[in-house]
């Protein structure tokens, strides 16, 4: 067990994966179903609650989010609501608290032409910091030709878009033989999997090169499983024109942040792939309790970065990718 008090820290790191649930969220969605893929079940959230962990872990500024299972439920008209009214109840927060927090705003998606007015409302009226995607759709993953405006649009305003694994239409029954194991634990890695290899094969990396990506987790099982990702690209000639520069190119362009992932496995094969300057402080609260936090910060501690690389991971890349919470 972590003691709070080892940690006095002045608040400097930018936690970029903060959720907040917001009474409205819970009314719709449902505690049972946001909590069915997370161990510990639906959390309890407050903003008070919020304030008080970040300021015992040294955090400056949290960028908030809609976690999974996201805001889609089957009725487009509930979801175009929904997503306006979790984006809202964000920007009150960013307004009120500018240098504590920061928003990444939900979309009404599958529903492309109401995500298309949202994304011009979250950044030209609420002032969003960036979009949060799931990282599937009713099993349509990222890279499907249906989300090309939604791409298009987020490359032509360079925004920052944060993939939250979500689990696939059939998660919560695809490991009876393991009872015991939390459909999250294997589905949300694999899912995050998933949906970027299908933003690399589509042509969307290479196509909205503007984009800023922030992969959760590091990156799910992408860097353990790259060689086998490359070979689609060997074999398949069409395949290969969609990534030009080859797929390691496309995936060191990628932000990686380490919530519920900072270990020695897990980094030795992440910095094979990307330095210290692409990955990113994530604390997955409050669905990962404030003593998972305060781990990932002794564990990132311990790992052998030196200050200038530690800096990096735990602010300076958040800042370079957030420029308005520079101050913070």
């Amino acid at each position: 067990m972590i003691r709070m008090s080892q940690m006095p820290d002045k608040p400097h790191r930018i936690d970029v994966q903060h959720h907040i649930l917001p009474s409205a969220y819970i009314a719709i969605a449902g505690k049972e179903r946001i909590g069915a893929p997370a161990p510990g079940g639906c959390p309890q959230w407050r903003l008070e609650q919020s304030l008080a962990i970040m300021e015992r872990n040294g955090v400056a500024t949290a960028v908030l989010s809609i976690s999974a299972p996201g805001i889609w439920f089957g009725d487009i008209e509930a979801t175009r609501g929904l997503a306006r009214e979790c984006n809202e109840f964000a920007a009150r927060i960013v307004k009120d608290h500018p240098n504590r927090f920061g928003m990444f705003a939900s979309l009404p998606l599958p529903a492309v032409d109401h995500s298309l007015a949202e994304i011009a409302y979250a950044f030209d009226v609420l002032g969003a910091d960036g979009i949060v995607l799931m990282s599937n759709f009713d099993d349509r993953y990222l890279g499907d030709a249906l989300f090309s405006p939604i791409f298009d649009e987020l490359n032509r305003r360079n925004a920052v878009v944060m993939i939250h694994p979500t689990l696939p239409t059939d998660g919560l029954r695809r490991q009876p033989e393991i009872p015991e194991l939390n459909p999250s634990a294997l589905e949300f890695p694999f899912d995050t999997t998933r949906t970027v290899t299908s933003l690399l094969y589509s042509g969307t990396l290479a196509r909205c090169s503007n984009i800023r990506f922030i992969i959760p987790h590091a990156g799910g099982t992408i860097p353990f499983l790259i060689q086998r990702i490359t070979a689609l690209s060997l074999r398949n000639r069409e395949i290969a024109k969609r990534v030009p520069e080859g797929v390691v190119h496309y995936l060191q362009r990628l932000f990686y942040d380490i919530a519920s992932s900072a270990n020695i496995y897990t980094f030795a094969s992440l910095l094979q792939l990307v330095s210290p300057s692409h990955i990113l402080f994530g604390s997955d609260y409050p669905f990962g309790p404030e003593t998972r936090m305060a781990d990932t910060i002794v564990k990132l501690g311990a790992y052998g970065f030196d200050a200038t690389e530690l800096h990096e991971i735990e602010r300076n890349n958040a800042v370079r990718l957030f420029p308005r919470l520079a101050s913070s």
